[in-house]
C-alpha cells in the first residue's frame, strides 16, 4: 500500500500502530502473549441501555477493565491481537536473530535486522559515526544545483517518500513513486507529489487555535533538539530550527488540503517531463531522475501542480545556507528511530507524548519487530501463516466474502434511485474485483537487501532503498493484482480502487473479529462488517468514480450520480459533529471521512444482509433467543460493537480528528447502528431514542 494514493483500509493508523514511530528505546524483556479477547454476552454493560448508547452498552464494561498501558496511546481488542501477533514474531527474531551459519538467506536477514535493531550499546555508541557522512554529504552542498543530489540520496535512504492516502508523503521536498495509472490502471505510471512537513499535515502549522500554536512551538524545539544533538551549537540550532519552521510553513500553505484530495480528478494532473521542469525550473529533475533510476515516460502524474510553482519561489527566495539547515533536519528526523537513545527519545517526546499523549516508549522488542515486519514483512509472514493461520480459517473467511458480495449484489438491484444502466455497471464491477484473504501467493523476493549485524541504520537505509527502488522500477510495467500492501500479520484490511482488490491479511482474521470457535452471527457481526467495509470502498465517493478496471472513468448517468451525492452529503454531515474526547472545540469534518463512514454504515447493513441469507440457508431464524438469551440479531450488533472496544488518549483523539479519514471508534458504533431499523428491532429501540436517528443516512 505504500505508493497507492487511494487505498483505504478499515482500521487508522493509531488503532493499528503504537503511539510512537516504531523502532527506539525502554526495556527488552520476554512479555508473554496476551489472552485474546473473544466475544461473550456477559461483556454487555447490563446498567447502560443500548438504545442510549449502545457503545457504552457493548463496550462500557469492557473498557473499564482495560486501562491504557502507559506505552500506548490507546488500548483495545485490536491493540491486544496486534500484541498478540508481535509476540509470534518475537519468538522467531529472537531465534533468527543468533549468529548461526545454518540459517537460510531469509533467517540471516529478519534475524540480523532485529538484532541490529536490539542492540542497544551499538547504537548509542556508534549513532555519532553513522551520521558522520551524512551530514558531511549536506555540509558539501555548495550551491542550489545540488539540492536535487541530496533529495534524491533522502529518498532512497529514508522512508517516506510513498504516499499516503488523503495526505502527502513524508519525504524530503516531495514525494515520487510509480502507482497504477488514473487512466489507465493496467501500468504504473510515475507520480510526483507534495511532501516536505515533519508535523502530519497542513493543518498542524496553519491553524490558529490555541492548543495548534502550542504544538508548534513545541515542534520548533524539538527541532531545535535534534539539531543540537546533531552537533550544532544551541544558537545556531534555534536559528536553523527558524528556518525549517519557516520553509515547512511555506510547504504547507502550497499543499493541496485533505478534503480536496479526496477526489481523484484533483490529484490527476498529468504532464510531460518538459511541463514538470517548468513548474519548477530551478530544481534539477534530469539529475534527480538519474540517480533514482527512473524509468523514461511519456507522462508524469504531478497531484498538486501549485506545489511546485511554490517551490520554484522557494528555491529562488531561500539562500543555500537554509536548503541544508532544512535537509539536514529531514535526514535526522526520518532517521531518528534507528539512531541512540538520545534521538529516538526526543522524537519520541514530541511525536508521542505531543502529539499522541503517550507517557512512555514501547518496550525495544516491540519496537524492533514492527520495524522488522515494516522492512522484510514477507520473511516474517510466511512464518506467522504457518504458525497462526489455518487453510480452514482460509475457506471459512472466503465463504462470509463471498456472502457478502453476493448481498452487495442484491443491494444494487434493490436500489430505486439508481438506472439499469448504472446498476450493470456497477454488478460489473463488483463481479471484476479480487478477493485476496491471508497472504500473497507468491512472496516477495528479498535477496538484493543488503542486511548485516554491525548497523541498524545502514539496514534501515538498505531496505528503504530496495523499496523505494522497487515502486519506482514498476514504471510502465503492467500492475500485478496479486501484489500485497500489508504484511500477513497486520491487523488491519484494506481495498485498492485502482486494481479493485480487497484485501484481509492473516494478522486480522483472529479472534475478536473472526473466531472458528463462535457461532456465524458473531462472527459476522464483528469480521463480516470488516469484509463489508472493504467491499462498500469500491462504491464509496472515491471508489464509485473507478471503474471495473480501476481506471477514473465516470460510470454513473448524471441523475444517479447526483443521487449518490444527495445520500453521500447525508452522511458527511451527520458526521461533521463536535468530538468531546479530543478536547474543547475539536469538530470533526465529516466530508474528510466520508468514504470510511460510508464504508462502516454499508458494510455493517451488507453484514446483516449475508447473515439473514446464511440463517435461512440453515433454516435459523433471526430473532429465535439462543441459550445465552439473546437472539443471533442481537448477537450480531453486539458482536460488531465489541469489535470496536477500546479507547485513546485525548491527545490521539485530536491528531486522529485533524489528520485522519477515519472517525472516531465511538461514533464508528452509535452512528452507524442508530442508522438502521435492524438494530432498532434487535434492542426495541423507539422513535426519539439517541440510537434511533430522525433522518436515517443510507447509500448501500
Amino acid at each position: 500500500m505504500k505508493a497507492l494514493l487511494l487505498a483505504t483500509c478499515v482500521f487508522a493508523a493509531s488503532y493499528a500502530i503504537a503511539g510512537d514511530n516504531p523502532a527506539a528505546s525502554s526495556s527488552s524483556g520476554a512479555e508473554q502473549a496476551p489472552q485474546l479477547q473473544h466475544f461473550s454476552p456477559a461483556n454487555a454493560d447490563a446498567s447502560a441501555n443500548a438504545c442510549q448508547d449502545f457503545f457504552k452498552y457493548a463496550d462500557g464494561k469492557w473498557v473499564a477493565a482495560h486501562p491504557i498501558p502507559g506505552d500506548m496511546n490507546g488500548w483495545g481488542v485490536a491493540r491486544i491481537l496486534q500484541l498478540w501477533n508481535e509476540t509470534q514474531l518475537r519468538d522467531t527474531l529472537e531465534k533468527a536473530s543468533r549468529d548461526d551459519p545454518a540459517r537460510n538467506s531469509d533467517e540471516q536477514k529478519a534475524g540480523d535486522f532485529y538484532y541490529s535493531c536490539s542492540d542497544e550499546k551499538t547504537l548509542n555508541s556508534e549513532t555519532a559515526a553513522w551520521l558522520k557522512p551524512e551530514l558531511d554529504r549536506i555540509a558539501r552542498i555548495s550551491s542550489k544545483a545540488d539540492i536535487a543530489a541530496e533529495v534524491a540520496h533522502l529518498h532512497q535512504s529514508v522512508d517516506g517518500a510513498y504516499a499516503p492516502a488523503d495526505n502527502q508523503t513524508a519525504a524530503a521536498v516531495m514525494g515520487f513513486s510509480g502507482q497504477p495509472g488514473y487512466d489507465d490502471a493496467s501500468h504504473y505510471a510515475p507520480v510526483v507529489d507534495q511532501g516536505g512537513l515533519g508535523m502530519p499535515t497542513r493543518s498542524f502549522y496553519l491553524d490558529q487555535d490555541e492548543k495548534s500554536k502550542d504544538i508548534r512551538a513545541k515542534y520548533l524545539k524539538h527541532v531545535q533538539n535534534m539539531l543540537s544533538l546533531a552537533g550544532e551549537k544551541p544558537e545556531q540550532a534555534k536559528k536553523d530550527a527558524d528556518v525549517v519552521m519557516e520553509m515547512e510553513t511555506e510547504m504547507a500553505h502550497a499543499s493541496m488540503d485533505p478534503i480536496s484530495r479526496r477526489d481523484p480528478k484533483n490529484l490527476n494532473n498529468k504532464m510531460t517531463l518538459e511541463q514538470l521542469k517548468a513548474l519548477a525550473p530551478s530544481f534539477d529533475w534530469q539529475l534527480y531522475l538519474k540517480l533514482v533510476d527512473a524509468p523514461t515516460a511519456q507522462q508524469y502524474i504531478v497531484t498538486t501542480p501549485a506545489f511546485f510553482k511554490n517551490l520554484e519561489s522557494m528555491l529562488q527566495q531561500h539562500p543555500v545556507e537554509h536548503w541544508k539547515s532544512y535537509l539536514r533536519w529531514q535526514m535526522l528526523h526520518g532517521n531518528a528511530t534507528a539512531l541512540s537513545d538520545a534521538f529516538s527519545g526526543e522524537n519520541f517526546d514530541f511525536f508521542g507524548r505531543t502529539l499522541q499523549g503517550t507517557p512512555n516508549q514501547l518496550p525495544r522488542w516491540r519496537r524492533c519487530v514492527q520495524s522488522v515486519d515494516g522492512s522484510l514483512g514477507e520473511v516474517l509472514g510466511k512464518v506467522y501463516v504457518a504458525r497462526a493461520f489455518s487453510p480452514q480459517s482460509k475457506q471459512r473467511v472466503l465463504q462470509m466474502v463471498s456472502d457478502i458480495e453476493a448481498a452487495l449484489g442484491r443491494d444494487i438491484e434493490a436500489q430505486d434511485w439508481m438506472s439499469p444502466e448504472t446498476k450493470a455497471q456497477a454488478k460489473q464491477k463488483l463481479a471484476a474485483v479480487m478477493n485476496k484473504i491471508g497472504y500473497p501467493d507468491h512472496w516477495r523476493d528479498y535477496s538484493a537487501v543488503k542486511i548485516g549485524r554491525a548497523s541498524y541504520l545502514a539496514n534501515q537505509h538498505n531496505a528503504v532503498q530496495f523499496e523505494f527502488e522497487r515502486w519506482v522500477h514498476k514504471i510502465g510495467n503492467p500492475v500485478d493484482r496479486s501484489e500485497w500492501g500489508m504484511t500477513p500479520p497486520t491487523v488491519d484490511a484494506y481495498e485498492n480502487p485502482q486494481d479493485n482488490t480487497i484485501n484481509f491479511p492473516a494478522g486480522i482474521l483472529h479472534a475478536p473479529y473472526f473466531d472458528p470457535e463462535q457461532d456465524d452471527a458473531v462472527n459476522y457481526g464483528a469480521i463480516g462488517a470488516i469484509i463489508g467495509h472493504e467491499t462498500i470502498h469500491g462504491f464509496d465517493d472515491q471508489g464509485r468514480k473507478f471503474d471495473l478496471h480501476g481506471n477514473l472513468r465516470d460510470w454513473w448517468t448524471p441523475s444517479d450520480g447526483s443521487e449518490y451525492e444527495a445520500r453521500g452529503k447525508c452522511i458527511s454531515d451527520e458526521y461533521t459533529q463536535p468530538v468531546p474526547e479530543a478536547g474543547a472545540g475539536v469538530k470533526q469534518d465529516g466530508r474528510m471521512t466520508q468514504g470510511e463512514d460510508t464504508a462502516d454504515n454499508g458494510g455493517l447493513h451488507l453484514a446483516f444482509m449475508a447473515l439473514q441469507s446464511d440463517l435461512a440457508r440453515q433454516g435459523k431464524d433471526m430473532d429465535a433467543n439462543q441459550a445465552d438469551g439473546l437472539t443471533p440479531r442481537q448477537r450480531f450488533f453486539l458482536a460488531y460493537g465489541f469489535a470496536w472496544a477500546g479507547l485513546a488518549r485525548q491527545e490521539s483523539i485530536r491528531t486522529l480528528v485533524l489528520t485522519n479519514p477515519h472517525s472516531y471508534r465511538t461514533y464508528r458504533v452509535n452512528n452507524v447502528v442508530s442508522n438502521m431499523p435492524e438494530f432498532w428491532q434487535a434492542f426495541s429501540c423507539k422513535k426519539g431514542d439517541p440510537m434511533v436517528r430522525e433522518h436515517a443516512c443510507r447509500i448501500w
